[in-house]
């Protein structure tokens, strides 16, 4: 059997698709839910995608 390795990333973020947090992107507005990729720094993501930050001026 292979071993799962859990980080505090996954321990603290709820499991199902309706439980995970939102933000509101600072450049088109809408609202983006937490990724796996930003679980590190999640308070600091203010952008839903690449596009947007790069068109944030």
């Amino acid at each position: 059997m292979a071993r799962t390795h859990k980080t505090n990333a996954t321990l603290d973020t709820p499991r199902r698709k309706g439980q995970l947090p939102t933000k509101s992107c600072a450049t088109c507005g809408r609202p983006f839910e937490w990724r796996k990729k930003w679980a590190a720094n999640w308070d600091e993501v203010r952008y839903c995608s690449e596009r947007c930050r790069r068109r944030r001026g």
